[in-house]
């Protein structure tokens, strides 16, 4: 005798996966509602919450499903080649993320370095840029961003222009330039 599945239409709305995501976060999710939520459905005969469970059941765990194979997967009932695939795609994301590592970023001690930083690219242009430079709280630069671009001898800036983006960055601090397309002169602030 088969034992019976509870289909994911019959939980309470407020038990399911995806609206305890909603609602907590994914910390507050167990493995094998994470992996339900990747799976989106279970089969004709199980819940996709029993699915999960049978995947996880079968990998011991998550530990060893991240080794697991597209031939592993696909040979579990309920498991096809497109949720294979979702799998094996979000597992190696997860590794990608845990051995990324950020990139060195240039680092602003003095007025001098926020002008070297940028005199090269405003120096040949041939209209006024306006450029600000969002930096963390160890002076590294998180952004580059032509704020406005002007004309041969003007260019009018809103500090919400600069501000919006200093905010969306969370930045620490701001520096900004602008190039003068009549002479090589440089100006930070």
């Amino acid at each position: 005798m088969k034992a019976a599945s509870i289909m994911i239409k019959d939980v309470p709305k407020e038990d399911r996966p995806r609206e305890r995501f909603l609602k907590y976060g994914p910390d507050h999710l167990n493995n094998q509602e994470l992996l339900a939520i990747l799976l989106g459905s279970g089969t004709k005969e199980e819940s996709v919450m029993t699915l999960a469970n049978r995947v996880l059941m079968h990998f011991e765990g998550i530990k060893l499903l991240q080794n697991a194979t597209i031939e592993e997967l696909t040979a579990i009932k309920g498991i096809g080649s497109a949720k294979g695939i979702l799998l094996l795609s979000a597992l190696e994301l997860g590794k990608r993320l845990n051995q990324y590592k950020p990139i060195e970023r240039y680092v602003i001690r003095s007025p001098e370095d926020g002008a070297n930083y940028v005199m090269e690219e405003l120096r040949s242009l041939t209209q006024e840029h306006f450029v600000a430079l969002f930096l963390n709280t160890k002076n590294q630069i998180i952004h580059q961003q032509t704020i406005f671009i002007g004309s041969l001898n003007a260019s009018i800036v809103h500090p919400r222009e600069v501000y919006r983006e200093a905010v969306k960055r969370s930045a620490a601090s701001i520096i900004v330039a602008h190039n003068h397309p009549s002479g090589v002169r440089l100006q930070g602030a």
